[in-house]
């Protein structure tokens, strides 16, 4: 079959360039709208539940809301983790579901689930499903900058202005606003008017809820027209809302603004934005699952360029956190490595060949098969990404391997000056080497099978490289068999037949070497033995980590202060850590922090809980040699702060740590039980262990006690003698603290609620519990009473946060690991804290973070190696029929693995995913080689050479392809080796062990497999 595709493809040779034209013409066209991305989607299939509940405990939203919901999405099928946050007045609850579950089928089934428990829960909860997005969702954030605006002026902009035009953008879930004040029609009752006027408050509640509306009536004939008959009342301003009449007295119409006062007034916060040490607004861009995040962003910026002009003037967008940056920096990054990685190979590949032409020829399958790449990447729905390109990148020095094997043959048959037809000796040449050169391929790409094998974050991540290398592979596999001869045939001549003077001499060089060795087999194969035994024992004693950690470029840095803290005073502590920031580091451009709860409820943080986003100046103006060095410099000014617990973080980090554990911090380690006081002290004991252990960084137990609550229970006795109920009793105070909607002014498309209460901006005008008990209630008789007269007020405490993971309580203690391998941090820290906190009955610990993916992919990848080997060494039985052969290819392998430990111990990087990306790689090239160096003594067989005259003949013959594969590949990853920026991190270890490996499994296939080949067939003929 093979020998007619390359028959066809000669005989038909414009057919076949005109083919390759129109398909690499489809792939340009692919790459060109390729989505882009920093990642592929690693989160899983995520269906969020926010529910709100004013004015109730943590306890008490646990109790009536969480717990309900939680038994009843418990029975939801093919989900994986139920967990939820709980704190005061609301409640997120998180569902994974399985890996190729719908999220459609996944919402739909919550939303049903959540129908049917509605009528449990209390009057007051309101919530239901979040937008369809990701953890990795936000990515792009702004602030809205203006002196001349108050901070109500700022977030009606964003609320009225720039979030319904952003909603419109493809791809957008939602616009997310944050900080400043949501503006309000405020009306204040003055109690004694209201007895004055004989009103009392649900009376006037009702009486303006009926008097604000317009009404329907129908139609009327005039003539031959047709009016609509409707009445008209509803308020449109705050001037037409005071005049609004809502009683009338002694025949005279009483309005609103007789019974009260009536001001513009803001919503109660729940959280607040500072930028700078000032206060600010800002947006955050939610972007839809699945959605391409370049080109929404796009859209978004497009939109806000367009809005610009409508803006007050002096009104900038500040925008601090852009993912389309960190997108075209890191895929940047891997294009520069990839476009360097295909100059290098070419100029390999002319060294090696010696001839332009045939340089030429071979080269042209690195763009075809990149072409061809991109188009199968765009049919089956990859974006170009980290690790797509990466894969790519990796693929690079072996996609040329077949057109090399191919190209050298076709030189050499030209070279004999045979006296036949050119297109029948490229013929030739071509099936000669097919069947290894088809084994060795097929090897490649099997011995890649088992990343596609990997499940949970490191599949999603890694799937892409192996997918990439697999299409790639089989692209350089059909373009050697067709392209390839066919431009052979066109450009290559007997003329360019022979090898170069100068790999003359290093054939000359590599037969003596090779003679020494083989007449010192015994003390070639000691030395070899042991640096593979010495590589056994630094294999042991490296680190182990699930992947190095990518530069995004920005510092997060988490805040925990104080349970009890108001929200001015915690935005006071952010403003002065602030200011203090940008005056000690000039490295830091500028500071965004955000505190409490965002407005949508996506991430529900309490008052004393704050993410300080830091936007930093590039690094070649630093005073710091790296970003490490910075982060401990700001990590140590934080200390004059006491009392604040301070997490280092990134952006996307930040959420995938969220989405691996539900905390953030490179490990997280769970405590579960019932008591929320005895989880918090088994917490702490847990983390004053863990700080003492090597390498910890960021210790902390998450502050779950110190809620403090003011309980007002009401006098049974006067209760009744006045017909106060307790219903009516918290919505009376209710008013008085955060305000009661009772309507609202519609003018446009802007809404503006009507609120019974009277607020200071966001906050109670009721300042300390001494006021509190002053303050006059009006009974439903008409009396004023103080509420101490009618109710005891005492001061309580509970918990402030109630976290719950399969319908249990935990505590958890994070904490970020530098300076030591991951793993090994977590194993030390088990058996410190095993043998140091001690737990009651019912209580347990886990623990969680990165290190679980590394683990559980080094399992998957250690359960199916042994089934790839088996098929490799099936594979060579096939070719060679022996197992003897197939043995002495496959011994090339540890060898290729010692180059790749020595690599990563020489370098001091652990033992990651990607290095073992990297060892796996290092089997299909070093089998490869060796697949290429026995088929060629097998087939000089047929001559009549002595054995040792065949071993050094065949070796010597291999030594052009075998350097050109091994360089081709080696110097095709040097890039990625010494390359800098976002996303380098990530392909370095792997680089790094497939350079190591190729150096030593080239220099065994050279010297070590010549001994063993020596050996086989001396004692076989005796």
């Amino acid at each position: 079959m093979i020998a007619r595709i390359i028959q066809f493809s000669l005989v038909q040779r414009l057919f076949v360039l005109g083919a390759f034209i129109g398909l690499t013409a489809f792939g340009i066209n692919a790459w060109l709208n390729l989505p882009v991305d920093a990642f592929p989607d690693i989160s899983p299939t995520q269906v969020k539940v926010i529910m709100k509940a004013n004015g109730m405990t943590a306890e008490e939203v646990e109790a009536q809301i969480t717990q309900p919901i939680e038994t009843e999405l418990l029975g939801i099928p093919h989900q994986t983790i139920l967990r939820s946050t709980t704190k005061y007045a609301i409640t997120s609850i998180t569902l994974d579901f399985e890996q190729g579950t719908d999220i459609y089928w996944a919402r739909q089934q919550v939303s049903a689930r959540l129908a049917s428990v509605a009528d449990l829960l209390p009057a007051i909860a309101e919530g239901g499903l979040a937008p369809m997005s990701t953890p990795l969702s936000e990515m792009f954030m702004f602030t809205i900058e203006n002196p001349n605006l108050s901070l109500q002026e700022r977030k009606h902009i964003l609320d009225w202005q720039i979030r319904p035009v952003l909603r419109t953008v493809a791809g957008v879930a939602d616009v997310n606003v944050l900080g400043g004040f949501t503006r309000t029609f405020q009306f204040a009752p003055d109690l004694s008017r209201l007895v004055a006027y004989g009103f009392s408050l649900n009376q006037l509640e009702t009486a303006l809820a009926e008097a604000n509306m317009n009404g329907s009536v129908g139609r009327v004939r005039a003539g031959a027209d047709s009016l609509v008959i409707r009445t008209q009342s509803r308020a449109t301003s705050l001037e037409e809302l005071a005049e609004l009449v809502v009683g009338n007295v002694d025949g005279q119409p009483v309005r609103l603004s007789d019974l009260g006062t009536l001001s513009l007034g803001s919503l109660t916060r729940y959280g607040g934005v500072t930028r700078n040490g000032e206060e600010t607004t800002q947006a955050l861009i939610v972007a839809l699952k699945d959605s391409n995040t370049a080109s929404v962003v796009e859209g978004v910026m497009e939109k806000l360029k367009a809005l610009k002009a409508t803006l007050p003037e002096g009104t900038e967008l500040n925008v601090f956190y852009n993912r389309k940056t960190l997108i075209d920096t890191a895929v940047g990054t891997l294009t520069n490595a990839l476009t360097q990685a295909v100059l290098i190979v070419i100029v390999v590949l002319a060294v090696f060949l010696g001839n332009v032409r045939a340089s030429f020829v071979v080269a042209l399958v690195i763009p075809v098969v990149v072409l061809l790449t991109f188009l199968a990447m765009s049919m089956t729905g990859i974006t170009a990404n980290l690790m797509s390109l990466g894969g790519l990148v990796i693929a690079i020095g072996m996609l040329v391997d077949a057109s090399v094997v191919v190209v050298e043959n076709t030189l050499s048959q030209l070279g004999a000056n045979k006296p036949l037809p050119r297109l029948h000796l490229v013929y030739r040449a071509t099936r000669e080497v097919a069947v290894p050169v088809i084994a060795g391929t097929v090897i490649v790409i099997v011995v890649f099978m088992p990343l596609l094998t990997l499940t949970g974050l490191e599949g999603k991540l890694f799937s892409p490289v192996a997918t990439t290398i697999v299409y790639a592979m089989i692209a350089s596999l059909v373009t050697a068999f067709t392209l390839i001869p066919v431009v052979a045939s066109f450009l290559l001549s007997s003329k360019d037949g022979g090898v170069p003077g100068y790999l003359q001499s290093l054939q000359l060089a590599y037969r003596r070497s090779l003679t020494f060795v083989l007449n010192h087999a015994k003390l070639t194969g000691i030395v070899a033995l042991s640096l593979l035994v010495l590589s056994g024992l630094l294999f042991s004693i490296t680190g182990k980590t699930f992947m190095p950690v990518m530069d995004e470029g920005d510092i997060i840095v988490q805040f925990e202060k104080s349970p009890t803290i108001s929200l001015p005073s915690s935005l006071e502590i952010d403003k002065q850590i602030e200011r203090m920031l940008l005056a000690s580091f000039p490295e830091i451009e500028q500071v965004v922090a955000r505190t409490g709860s965002d407005e949508l409820g996506l991430d529900p943080m309490s008052l004393n809980e704050t993410d300080v986003f830091m936007q930093l100046a590039p690094s070649d103006t630093w005073r710091f040699s790296n970003k490490q060095a910075l982060e401990a410099s700001i990590r140590e000014s934080l200390q004059a702060y006491p009392g604040i617990n301070v997490g280092f973080t990134q952006p996307i980090q930040m959420r995938v740590s969220e989405m691996l554990t539900g905390t953030t911090g490179m490990v997280a380690i769970k405590i579960f039980g019932a008591d929320m006081q005895t989880l918090s002290d088994i917490a702490n004991n847990v983390a004053n262990v863990v700080r003492k252990q090597e390498g910890a960084v960021d210790t902390n137990a998450t502050l779950i006690e110190g809620g403090d609550f003011l309980s007002i229970i009401p006098k049974p006795g006067v209760a009744m003698e006045f017909g106060m109920t307790n219903a009516a009793l918290s919505r009376y105070l209710k008013m008085q603290v955060t305000g009661i909607q009772v309507g609202e002014v519609i003018k446009g498309r802007v809404r503006t609620p009507i609120y019974f209460g009277e607020l200071e901006q966001g906050q109670a005008a009721i300042l300390s519990p001494d006021v509190l008990n002053s303050m006059m209630v009006l009974m439903p008789s008409g009396q004023e009473l103080m509420l101490s007269d009618i109710a005891n007020i005492t001061r309580t405490q509970g918990p402030a946060v109630i976290e719950r993971e399969k319908a249990m309580r935990f505590a958890v203690v994070t904490t970020n690991v530098e300076g030591r391998d991951l793993v090994g941090f977590v194993e030390s820290t088990q058996k410190a804290v095993g043998s140091s906190v001690s737990l009651p009955s019912g209580y347990a610990i886990e623990y969680g973070g990165e290190f679980e993916n590394q683990i559980r992919a080094t399992n998957n990848l250690l359960t199916v190696i042994p089934l790839v080997i088996a098929v490799i060494v099936l594979i060579l039985f096939t070719i060679f029929g022996s197992l003897k052969l197939a043995a002495l290819v496959m011994a090339n392998v540890p060898f290729a693995v010692m180059g790749g430990v020595y690599a990563l111990f020489i370098t001091g990087e652990y033992i990651s995913v990607p290095a073992s990306v990297g060892f796996i790689a290092l089997l299909g090239v070093a089998v490869l080689n060796g697949v290429v160096m026995v088929s060629h003594y097998e087939s000089l067989k047929r001559q009549s050479l002595s054995l040792s005259e065949r071993v050094a003949n065949g070796a010597v013959s291999r030594l052009r392809p075998i350097l050109m594969t091994a360089t081709t590949a080696m110097f095709g990853l040097l890039p990625l080796a010494f390359a800098s920026g976002p996303g380098a991190e990530i392909q370095k270890p792997l680089a790094i062990v497939v350079i190591g490996g190729l150096i030593s499994s080239t220099l065994i296939t050279l010297y070590l497999l010549p001994i063993g080949y020596h050996y086989l067939e001396r004692r076989q003929n005796g």
